[in-house]
């Protein structure tokens, strides 16, 4: 296994951010986890004072009522995104090669309010079996700080990841603020020459006219990056400003005209070349198919977008048909 935190703190300029995402250099290394953080419920307060064979029976019966009603409510599996430093299936090996049929790792960016657990339960597992190498990261504090500085965090964490693959380069898929974020690190940090291909499922590329929601929990929590995805912002303005896709990787926009976060849809689509950029609206393809922006990245067909997309030598070909019943 490699020591990410060695490999991070050998660059002086990436030190501080490698940090950031692996904790203080001095903590030791943590071995790594493949199973999921166990599901704990609490469950204290329900027990009675006076322990008899009836109250521990009404004590099972309650918790294993409330944990059913949990699973059932639950959209995804009730051991994602209780924690923020559980991986999703399937990433974060460092042990993995990857293969002469998939040269580059990939790297999975999630968005805002969320972490790597929350939003890649399903992709991560399903780019596992296909045979990639995949990692992913949490970065910003839920993607809430600057995006400048997520953008710091993820360079040191794509340069971490190179450095244990032994690859040249990275792809990089991400949901939301995590479609648009990592242009800013092409643009800006160096990552034109260490990314093949982005691939930005519902992506803020153009910002929203919708204000962002925090969600229960972090009301009161300062969101920088809720007001720089703004439609219009001073940071959007800059990144958007000459050339918006700048060459060496290839960029596929994967969107869904039910986007009621990114608003309007369209302005997740980026400008360039067709050989450089491709934009996909799921509708054309799947006109039946109502997946909204949180769901977008557990959405099969969404999946089969991503897949073709790194599959391919260039972004996503137009003329490309996923199967709308899956």
């Amino acid at each position: 296994m490699v020591d990410t935190r060695v490999t991070c703190a050998q660059n002086r300029r990436t030190a501080r951010h490698c940090r950031t995402v692996f904790g203080p250099r001095s903590a030791p290394l943590a071995p790594h986890r493949s199973h999921p953080q166990r599901f704990r419920l609490p469950f204290a307060s329900l027990s009675p004072q006076k322990d008899t064979p009836v109250s521990r029976l009404r004590s099972i019966l309650t918790a294993t009522a409330l944990a059913v009603t949990a699973t059932i409510a639950s959209p995804l599996p009730s051991a994602v995104g209780d924690t923020t430093d559980v991986s999703p299936p399937g990433a974060n090996d460092w042990s993995c090669k990857p293969s002469a049929e998939h040269p580059e790792p990939v790297v999975l960016v999630h968005g805002t309010f969320e972490n790597m657990a929350k939003n890649w339960p399903t992709l991560s597992p399903r780019l596992k079996s296909e045979g990639y190498c995949v990692f992913a990261l949490n970065y910003g504090g839920n993607a809430m700080g600057p995006i400048a500085e997520s953008a710091e965090e993820l360079d040191a964490f794509v340069g971490a990841v190179l450095g244990a693959t032994g690859a040249r380069k990275a792809d990089l898929v991400g949901h939301s603020q995590g479609g648009m974020m990592p242009r800013y690190y092409i643009k800006n940090l160096g990552g034109a020459t260490k990314v093949d291909d982005l691939v930005g499922i519902v992506p803020s590329n153009h910002g929203t006219e919708t204000p962002l929601v925090r969600p229960a929990g972090l009301e009161n929590t300062a969101c920088p990056a809720c007001d720089e995805q703004q439609a219009g912002s001073d940071f959007l303005t800059d990144l958007n400003a000459k050339d918006e896709t700048p060459a060496g990787p290839h960029y596929t926009v994967v969107t869904t005209r039910y986007d009621e976060v990114v608003t309007p849809y369209t302005s997740a689509f980026l400008d360039g070349s067709a050989r450089e950029v491709t934009n996909v609206t799921l509708q054309d393809a799947c006109p039946l198919n109502v997946i909204e922006h949180d769901q977008a990245p557990n959405d099969p067909v969404v999946h089969q977008w991503v897949l073709h997309a790194l599959e391919r030598t260039g972004p996503a070909d137009q003329a490309f048909r996923p199967s709308c019943v899956v």
